[in-house]
């Protein structure tokens, strides 16, 4: 089912936007078809009420059976104006079918596919952009087929079919009626052409708005603790006063299409009668005929003046498409494809070799250069160094997140790229540094990814492991308790616990930690060390941290600077070496002398009767 939707919205972007828009009818085209069908029937219906008006006005108001006729007459007027109700209403139930389908199908599509593009490309796209299309051009691709697209069908029905009437009573007038049409047409086509430019830069503005309003929104708390409201009222009022200037912009073009449009149709109706009229005088024309034609004139008319309507908001509808399109050509990320492919339930040892490694976002500016190392199964492998270094890059590359350009690495012997990404993903825990927990029950967090139905006992025990099973038995709902977004009814602490709860369930062969007890006091910190410390047993696990107590009992210890490694070996190795590892110990074994030394002074103090002084104490095995 995947794969045959992927295929044919495949074939849908690969066209011109006409063709694409066609395309996307495949499964609607009989209901559409339907939709067309009965708006051809109601405007055969409006048609012959103005032919039983003329016949009214030449045969029955004439004649001396009048008063039988004329029941007649209002039966068929009625029977017509049901007709034309019954498929007017058929027309737009099957056209609203067929659109909302196809949006349907649409968003279906656009959010499966923005999940499997690649780490690259979220990198660089803006949230509120892709918010953007998801809704606003979605909605634009929807109003086509249910408004816009039948609405110049309707048009053009009602031109071919009035023509042709007005063609039946005199094809002198029936000519002359028309001789504005190809001008209206050419000025719709002018319009079509600048309004379509115009609404794409004003859909692209208005992503920026939703960009500006979704970030300052997730960072609402960032704002006020910098006291930055005004500031960040101002650049919202810029990038507002933007989308206003290119709204305006449109809306201009729009007030110049209809006043020219109208005056163009007025005059050719205005015409149009008066010439049925000399022709009445002239006996050319009945008075039914001509009153027949002026009911036919303004449906063929007035229509042509809509029909620019409906190209010009048809334009916004193409352009919607075009900027969904743009996102669905890209190239999904294959999951799924490798070389090399293992069962699913086949688990890795965890023996990892990196040899002359390099990597980089973007060319030539390269984040890693000539990494190599060998992770035993089971070793806990340590990275430390300045913001910018490339640890977070070079664990990234694991779980094949990015695709490193240089250099070789083996996972238990085989390449990593010829494994399948979606497999790595299965035998790899990540706890990130930014703990993030959706909008779910605290249950459904912790079971998030696993894949498979997990008894309680099960859920218990990881919560236990990530000692946050009795603040969870805290909250009135237990599990059951609803996280709000991004996990703000909880605190820092406790969305991490949270989080490395969920990867101590999935029980992977690889585990990365990176800065995973940052946000969490250091009471809290040592017992999720304690738990981390069991879950790493027989686990190939890479830490990044920042402290030095967190990776002292790692096997081995990277030292990355402006991404090569300048520093490698244990933690008392490490010691020996004047370098960057050392300085960060000593820096740190400092600070935390003085703090402790602060917080006797302050309990002596406080407690002048004591009899024995507190001695304070480093951080144990720190020497």
């Amino acid at each position: 089912m995947a794969k045959t939707q992927t295929s044919e919205f495949d074939q849908v972007v690969s066209r011109s936007a006409a063709g694409g828009l066609w395309s996307l009818l495949r499964g609607f085209r009989l209901t559409y078809a339907g939709a067309i069908g009965s708006l051809a029937v109601s405007t055969a219906a409006r048609t012959g009420t103005f032919f039983l008006i003329g016949y009214l006005v030449d045969q029955v108001l004439t004649s001396d059976t009048m008063m039988r006729d004329l029941p007649w007459v209002a039966a068929g007027f009625i029977a017509l104006a049901l007709t034309e109700g019954a498929f007017t209403f058929t027309s737009g139930r099957l056209a609203a079918r067929t659109a909302e389908g196809i949006a349907l199908k649409i968003r279906n599509y656009f959010y499966d596919h923005i999940q499997r593009l690649t780490f690259a490309f979220h990198d660089k796209m803006p949230t509120g952009d892709l918010i953007q299309r998801a809704t606003s051009d979605v909605e634009a691709v929807r109003k086509f087929y249910a408004e816009q697209a039948i609405g110049v069908g309707r048009i053009v029905l009602l031109f071919l079919v009035n023509f042709i009437a007005v063609l039946t009573i005199n094809r002198q007038l029936a000519v002359l009626s028309v001789i504005i049409v190809p001008v209206i047409i050419t000025i719709s086509i002018f319009f079509f052409r600048r309004v379509s430019k115009a609404y794409g830069y004003y859909q692209e503005q208005d992503a920026v708005l939703s960009t500006t309003l979704q970030e300052n929104l997730t960072g609402v708390r960032v704002v006020k603790a910098f006291a930055r409201q005004q500031y960040e009222m101002d650049k919202f009022e810029r990038d507002n006063s933007e989308k206003f200037r290119r709204g305006k912009k449109l809306l201009i073009m729009h007030s110049l299409f209809w006043p020219s449009a109208d005056i163009l149709c007025s005059a050719q109706m205005i015409a149009g009668f008066a010439i049925g009229a000399l022709m009445v005088m002239n006996q050319t024309l009945t008075m039914g005929e001509y009153v027949t034609y002026m009911g036919l004139v303004v449906l063929l008319i007035w229509p042509m003046r809509e029909l620019g309507r409906m190209v010009v908001q048809a334009s916004t509808g193409i352009v919607s498409f075009g900027r969904l399109a743009e996102i669905i050509r890209l190239h999904r990320e294959p999951i799924e494809h490798g070389v090399y492919t293992p069962t699913m339930d086949e688990r890795v040892r965890g023996e990892i070799v990196f040899r002359n490694v390099g990597f980089e976002y973007e060319k030539e500016h390269r984040v890693l250069r000539d990494i190599s190392f060998h992770a035993k199964p089971g070793e806990v492998i340590a990275l430390m160094g300045p913001t910018g270094s490339g640890k977070t890059s070079l664990v990234n590359l694991l779980p094949r997140f990015y695709e490193y350009e240089q250099g070789s690495i083996q996972l238990d012997g085989v390449e990593l790229n010829e494994y399948p990404r979606e497999y790595l993903r299965r035998q790899i825990g990540i706890v990130e540094q930014e703990p993030f927990l959706f909008s779910r029950t605290l249950r459904e967090n912790i079971t998030y990814g696993v894949g498979r139905e997990v008894s309680d006992d099960e859920v218990f025990a990881a919560a236990r492991a990530a000692a946050v099973h009795d603040v969870i038995l805290a909250f009135p709902d237990g599990y059951n308790t609803l996280v709000g977004e991004k996990g703000i009814t909880l605190s820092g602490g406790q969305k991490q616990r949270v989080t490395i709860a969920r990867t101590i369930l999935k029980n992977p062969r690889i585990l990365i930690l990176d800065d995973s007890t940052s946000a969490v006091d250091t009471e809290t910190e040592q017992a999720i060390r304690d738990a981390l410390q069991a879950l790493m047993r027989d686990r190939t696990t890479f830490i990044i941290a920042h402290r030095i107590q967190s990776v002292m009992s790692a096997d081995q210890i990277f030292v990355l600077e402006k991404g090569r490694i300048t520093q490698r070996g244990a933690h008392r190795e490490l010691l020996k070496q004047d370098g960057l590892y050392k300085k960060i110990y000593e820096l740190q074994a400092r600070i935390e002398s003085e703090v402790e030394a602060a917080i006797a002074d302050e309990a002596s103090a406080a407690v002048p009767s004591a009899t024995q002084p507190y001695e304070p104490e480093l951080i144990p095995a720190l020497s």
